[in-house]
């Protein structure tokens, strides 16, 4: 599963930022990753210098092998909780989506026996 991080220029997206929040919704992920092909995280300051509460967000968007993309958005007062909670979000978002495509899975109805 690839990873991509952006962020505006607002945000300084270091290495260290980057490494942290992919650790994060990586770990957050994890029973997902052999279902996804990526993953890509926005974040960015909504209001730039001017500060605020909740003008962090955090985008992540999930790309399912052969599904269409599923995407959230959470706001906090730090990039690392809102990733967390758009990490929190997103899982249970695969969960309804791929959990109910598995329940749907099943082996081929086998050969009639007289």
């Amino acid at each position: 599963m690839r990873f991509q991080f952006n962020s505006d220029s607002s945000l300084m997206g270091t290495a260290d930022v980057a490494t942290r929040i992919e650790n994060q919704v990586r770990e957050k992920l994890a029973r997902f990753e052999d279902r996804l092909t990526r993953l890509e995280v926005h974040i960015r300051d909504e209001n730039g210098p001017k500060g605020g509460s909740n003008d962090k967000a955090c985008t992540i968007e999930a790309r399912p092998r052969g599904g269409r993309p599923i995407g959230v958005t959470e706001h906090s007062d730090d990039v690392d909780a809102a990733a967390r909670k758009a990490a929190s979000t997103l899982a249970q978002r695969l969960q309804r989506v791929l959990g109910k495509a598995s329940r749907h899975d099943h082996d081929a109805r086998p050969d009639k026996v007289m």
